[in-house]
């Protein structure tokens, strides 16, 4: 199973990277698997830490796919890091194996603190398909343009029936993301 998260690493001057990360539980350890070369790659192996945040302000996910940021950092308590300031709950990881790959190495992580900040409040369909959207925004160079659409069409059910403001913003990040990206690709063609 995987979790959608947001991952914050430091590289070595503590400036902190944001990016929302898939990851999975592998007995007691989490399992992050980012591509290479990628920044939190980067900073995980140079610092050996990371901060795992839990969070439903989906805005998180689309703000740090498209350059925006509607968040506000805070110090881990443990790591030398930060955690989202408003988050569900946030956990404190250090690296301890990684397993090389190609294409994505597996970062085998230690918990080494976990706290819960708010209560969940429940699911909500909008939220899944930012999220939904958030992953094929983060892919649009490796997924046929037909596939996105087609995607895009169906979860822009739930926005309409279930969204409120913060899940209509997320949305229409990502939108203007997609749509530019293939504006860029057909400007390019045609040049």
């Amino acid at each position: 199973m995987i979790y959608e998260t947001i991952v914050i690493s430091t590289d070595l001057a503590g400036n902190p990277h944001v990016a929302p990360f898939g990851v999975r539980q592998e007995a007691d350890l989490v399992v992050i698997s980012p591509y290479k070369p990628s920044t939190t790659l980067n900073n995980i192996l140079a610092t050996s830490h990371a901060v795992m945040n839990m969070t439903d302000d989906v805005r998180v996910f689309a703000g740090a796919l498209t350059g925006r940021q509607p968040w506000t950092l805070t110090q881990a308590n443990k790591v030398k890091g930060y955690r989202l300031a408003d988050c569900l709950a946030h956990t404190e990881l250090k690296l301890i194996e990684m397993r090389d790959d190609a294409v994505r190495p597996q970062l085998m992580m230690q918990k080494i603190e976990t706290q819960n900040h708010q209560p969940f409040s429940g699911f909500n369909r909008a939220q899944a398909a930012v999220i939904e959207l958030a992953v094929l925004a983060s892919r649009l160079q490796m997924l046929p343009r037909e596939k996105i659409q087609t995607e895009m069409q169906y979860l822009q059910i739930a926005i309409d029936k279930t969204a409120g403001e913060c899940e209509k913003q997320a949305w229409s990040w990502l939108v203007e993301k997609i749509d530019n990206f293939y504006a860029e690709q057909l400007g390019e063609n045609q040049a």
